[in-house]
């Protein structure tokens, strides 16, 4: 049976929900319907066709917890554009590693603001120094992102999601090529 996707008053994809699960929100009055699939489902008093994306009208705020930013290297990339923070120049993530800013000899963490994306040649030359020390400068002081990169991470066939839901999907819903 078809699933519904779920936006925020906001027009953000939080969910994707069990037709039975839309129609309950429908029958609430919680949600406006978007899209309809072409199908029904009928009962003795009634016809309804089953919503394929549905807005919430009131904002739903996603708490705190869901909204802090995982720290991982991928995140890390994000968060520095596949940018080498030292030379500025732009790398594939094979050809990146990251460094600490203040080296752990010296005291330094595995935090987001001790933490950037470096090619190998800038990570080699900086070594266990500081970038003072070693004559660097960096383009923009790392510091935890303010982004969510994935309030809700859906994860879905291109060609298997319905078509209205393809004008609601952002940088937040992951969409795999299927070839």
């Amino acid at each position: 049976m078809e699933h519904t996707l779920v936006l925020n008053a906001t027009y953000e994809p939080i969910n994707i929900i069990s037709w039975k699960r839309a129609l309950n929100l429908l029958c609430q009055g919680k949600v406006e319907v978007l899209a309809e699939y072409d199908r029904e489902i009928r009962s003795i008093s009634f016809t309804i066709k089953l919503p394929s994306v549905l807005r919430l009208l009131k904002y739903v705020k996603i708490r705190k917890r869901h909204q802090r930013v995982k720290f991982c290297r991928a995140n890390i990339y994000a968060r520095d554009h596949n940018t080498c923070q030292y030379c500025g120049k732009k790398y594939s993530t094979e050809d990146l590693t990251f460094d600490h800013v203040e080296p752990i000899v010296k005291g330094g963490g595995k935090t987001w603001e001790n933490i950037v994306t470096c090619c190998f040649e800038c990570n080699h030359r900086k070594g266990g120094r500081t970038p003072e020390e070693a004559g660097m400068k960096l383009i923009r002081r790392p510091r935890e992102p303010e982004w969510v990169p994935t309030m809700l991470h859906i994860t879905i066939g291109f060609r298997t999601a319905p078509q209205a839901w393809r004008d609601y999907f952002y940088w937040n819903v992951e969409l795999e090529s299927e070839t």
